[in-house]
């Protein structure tokens, strides 16, 4: 497995055992699932976001290739059903 994809099943578990301690009755596998995929959707995002920066940072139309990008990782987001 990737170690950046470990340590975010790491993290994952973490809140699913914190929330499971603290009575949060969602079910632990439920839980650590949707906190796991927004972790990954997050990642993801950030990464783009990088690569968009970069690559766009002398271009003319740099500020509708962000509107694109933005866009699409906004449907990305709804089509997985990962919340912010």
């Amino acid at each position: 497995m990737n170690e950046r994809i470990r340590l975010l099943a790491e993290q994952a578990n973490d809140y699913a055992n914190h929330l499971d301690k603290i009575g949060v009755d969602d079910g632990w596998q439920n839980i650590f699932n949707q906190k796991f995929a927004q972790l990954i959707v997050q990642e993801y995002e950030d990464e783009i976001w990088n690569c968009v920066l970069v690559e766009s940072a002398g271009s003319d139309d740099k500020f509708l290739i962000r509107g694109i990008v933005r866009s699409a990782l906004h449907d990305a987001k709804q089509h997985f059903g990962v919340e912010q």
